[in-house]
């Protein structure tokens, strides 16, 4: 029997219709594994053995009890043959302390999912830096001078934070808009913190395109995630609503440019992000849209994950 733990947020605040994590536990359930769930705050390290406070887990397909957790127990790390890192960011020191702990417990018997180092290397946002053929004209600094720059020769733009999720703290702006400044000084912290302008892309009207890649392959539909009337962000968590799409020829390219390097990093499930033409984000801690996809298109994401894992890492 295959023995199983999933690093996750608290899962008594997930939405079991939604959440990817939940998916890949039911799915592992169904194949007959042992899980185990554990929360971040749970991992420790005694003397080079990476421990966990864990708790087996039973899991249900439902909206009221979803789960059932059996007493607490102390074990080591490297009991479990596969392990799961889906905590969600934010991606501060204490993730990385994380990472640092699930790395230790690493071996030719358990195996990390994604690897850690990969995980610490793979910014979300920084990580398309990697591949300036697919993404949008960008400039990423502290400074909010040359960010300031950046959005007078872009125009339009998008600011981000380097280590948010779920569309928080973005702002549109444009070379004429006398906010720019405060919107510079909010989200760099008055340049101590790192920031990205992007170009706006007029696609994200028809979705901001979430592509789901398995050991560098794309999953062959995407969801859109379409902005509401009040909002230029697609995502579901600021009102966004899906749409789900066939990949389109422009998606197929981007993934063959970017899935050798997932799987040479063993980045093993990816959620790319795709605005008309262009990759603007490469999700690696916490991907999600499985539960919306699987549900559009009769699909087994999660299955299509452990039959990779089960024949080429286990």
């Amino acid at each position: 029997m295959i023995k199983i733990a999933v690093v996750m947020d608290p899962i008594e605040k997930i939405n079991p219709v939604k959440d990817s994590s939940f998916a890949m536990m039911l799915e592992a359930q169904r194949r007959g594994y042992e899980i185990h769930y554990i929360t971040a705050n749970h991992l420790y390290c005694k003397h080079g053995t990476a421990y966990a406070k864990s708790q087996a887990i039973e899991v249900h397909d439902s909206t009221t009890q979803w789960f059932k957790l059996a007493p607490e127990n102390h074990i080591p790390l490297n009991q479990f043959q596969l392990i799961l890192m889906r905590k969600d960011p934010p991606f501060d020191m204490e993730y990385i302390m994380d990472t640092y702990i699930l790395e230790q417990a690493m071996s030719a018997t358990t195996h990390v999912i994604n690897k850690p180092q990969a995980l610490r290397d793979a910014n979300e946002k920084f990580f398309t830096e990697t591949f300036p053929e697919c993404t949008p004209e960008n400039l990423i600094s502290r400074d909010p001078s040359l960010l300031k720059e950046a959005v007078m020769t872009l125009g339009d733009a998008i600011v981000k934070p380097m280590d948010g999720m779920g569309g928080d703290s973005i702002f549109k702006t444009h070379k004429k808009d006398k906010n720019l400044n405060v919107i510079l000084e909010t989200v760099t912290q008055n340049g101590t913190k790192t920031t990205m302008i992007q170009k706006f892309i007029p696609a994200i009207s028809q979705g901001d395109k979430r592509i789901l890649m398995i050991n560098g392959k794309p999953v062959p539909y995407a969801l859109a995630r379409i902005p509401s009337a009040e909002d230029f962000r697609g995502n579901l968590a600021k009102g966004g609503t899906g749409q789900g799409l066939a990949l389109s020829e422009s998606d197929y390219k981007i993934c063959e440019i970017v899935g050798p390097k997932l799987k040479a990093m063993g980045i093993v499930f990816a959620g790319i992000d795709v605005i008309g033409e262009y990759l603007t984000e490469v999700n690696v801690t916490s991907p999600t849209c499985i539960r919306e996809l699987d549900k559009l298109y009769n699909l087994n994401i999660a299955g299509e994950l452990f039959d990779c894992i089960e024949q080429d890492i286990l």
